[in-house]
């Protein structure tokens, strides 16, 4: 019995040195990170490095079940690996410290090799944080495990086959300290490096736009209790990107630079440039190319932007209708992800825009502030890009990217749809009179019809709220008398080229869901 109880006691301070060691080695990663770029903390680029060759389906699965989360639970699990990893490392190295220190040091390595592969990589300088905290970890590890090895008898004698117990503790007190005083200061400087970003967006005072957005014709917003709102708050908008940290992108060093193909004139804009050109306003409705069919990854908001094709034209940029060189836009974003537009979209007179305000204000640093780029009719992914600071023209045949390399469609116009908000799935609504209420759309098409089907009953039409415009969303309404027992409602749409909503059920990948919505309700 004495013998399994000093073999859990080992095992419990190698469990504990190696956590010590794993924690001395993230925060002293943070610290560097702090001081250098933010970005190139290990967790951050090694997180980056597991999405970037995540497949697509995993991603996908990833988005429909943990929604807006996703990143965090990625990076929980990033720590509950590493700490796994940590204490197998611990128990190690009492028995064998270097061995143990080494694989601290082989972890460094991976981290220096994932912050190198980041398509934001600034180069050599990335890999310090990772580095520099392995080599803490290491030697954290190494004394921990020493001071937690057998205490032998002076004079040659042999070993007591004890532990100073008070050596190892005053030794785990003060890498703990010293520690979480490492990444305290990590978190300090990091926010430090920040502020300049949310001073000037703090500061920044967007301008009256030349071009206004319509009035929204009375009758937009349906009164309904439960049906989604025809304008989204910023703060209730979706976010669906790659970013394990939201990029702070200060505007007054922020560059855009327009080249390739085609392009006969590079140009590099300022923020203050493109906010001194007229501005246009109008209403736009995104939508993620992962929303399923009656997903919540869809939000309309007021953007405020320079108009795109305006700012290609300047760049001697001729569309491949009329013999353009470059039929792909490709958007780059400040943590190096790619999109891919069709050139002929972005300038065949819809509302695309650099947007810099969202519902009249600056844009949100989790939605692309200083600048993003946004298409109307296109899934975000090939027209959306956020923190966008390069715009390269060239050729769907020359270059696939990010999402393309990943199996995606190059192109992908949204889909007709519609989703029933209220009543909820497995609602149970009283008999009688029941609203059934929700949004269609079909963005840069419009929607002229919305029906709906109770079981298996005929199709009826529903009213339609007014419509603000062929590229925003639409609410409609039906009034359904409800009989008791369970129902089936389901929901379809018909677009503004008179094409009705597809009955045929597909996955996201490669260019969208497609499907009817319904809901099964209860009526006591």
């Amino acid at each position: 019995m004495s013998s399994l109880r000093s073999k859990l006691v080992r095992a419990a301070l190698g469990a504990l040195a190696g956590l010590l060691a794993a924690f001395t080695a993230l925060a002293v990663a943070e610290l560097v990170a702090g001081l250098v770029r933010p970005a190139a903390g290990p967790v951050t680029v090694v997180g980056g490095a597991v999405i970037d060759r995540t497949p697509a389906a995993v991603k996908d699965f990833a988005i429909r079940t943990f929604g807006e989360n996703d990143k965090i639970v990625l990076q929980l699990g990033i720590l509950a690996i590493l700490a796994l990893i940590a204490i197998g490392l611990g128990i190690l190295a009492l028995s064998h410290r270097r061995a143990g220190a080494a694989g601290v040091l082989l972890f460094g390595i991976v981290g220096a090799a994932a912050a190198l592969s980041r398509p934001d990589s600034t180069g050599t300088g990335d890999v310090l944080a990772s580095i520099a905290g392995a080599l803490a970890g290491a030697a954290a590890l190494y004394v921990l495990a020493t001071k937690a090895a057998p205490v032998h008898a002076p004079d040659g004698q042999p070993g007591t086959g004890g532990w100073s117990r008070r050596g190892f503790l005053a030794a785990a007190g003060v890498t703990a300290v010293a520690a979480t005083s490492a990444g305290a200061l990590g978190r300090y400087f990091t926010g430090r490096q920040g502020q300049g970003a949310v001073a000037s967006r703090e500061n920044l005072v967007l301008p009256k736009p030349a071009s206004p957005a319509p009035a929204v014709p009375a009758g937009v917003q349906l009164k309904v209790p439960g049906i989604t709102a025809f304008t989204t708050p910023n703060a209730d908008f979706y976010r669906v990107d790659t970013a394990l940290t939201v990029p702070k992108v200060d505007a007054g060093t922020w560059r855009l630079r327009i080249h390739g193909k085609g392009v006969t004139r590079p140009l590099t804009y300022t923020l203050d440039q493109l906010l001194a050109r007229p501005l246009i306003e109008r209403d736009i409705t995104l939508t993620c190319v992962s929303n399923e069919v009656g997903g919540p990854y869809i939000g309309n908001a007021r953007w405020l932007g320079v108009p795109l094709a305006d700012l290609l034209k300047e760049a001697g940029v001729i569309p491949p209708s009329r013999g353009g060189k470059a039929d792909q836009l490709v958007a780059r974003s400040v943590d190096g992800m790619t999109l891919g537009s069709p050139v002929e979209d972005v300038m065949d007179g819809r509302d695309a825009m650099l947007a810099v305000g969202m519902n009249g204000e600056p844009l949100p640093f989790d939605h692309g502030f200083p600048v993003r780029m946004l298409v109307p009719g296109l899934y975000g992914y090939v027209s959306a890009c956020k923190w966008i600071e390069d715009i390269e023209l060239t050729t769907f045949d020359a270059y696939d990217p990010y999402w393309v390399k990943r199996k995606w469609a190059r192109k992908a116009p949204i889909k007709t749809q519609a989703r029933i908000d209220t009543p909820k799935p497995f609602a149970r609504p009283a008999a009688g009179t029941v609203t059934v209420a929700g949004v269609a759309w079909a963005q840069h098409r419009g929607i002229t019809r919305v029906q709906i089907r109770v079981d298996d009953g005929p199709w009826q039409d529903a009213d339609l709220a007014a419509q603000a415009g062929v590229d925003t969303w639409r609410q409609w309404s039906y009034r359904w008398n409800a009989t008791p027992g369970g129902h089936n409602l389901t929901v379809r749409a018909t677009d503004g080229t008179g094409q009705a909503q597809t009955e045929q059920r597909t996955r996201t990948i490669p260019d969208g869901a497609s499907g009817w919505h319904s809901v099964f309700v209860t009526v006591p």
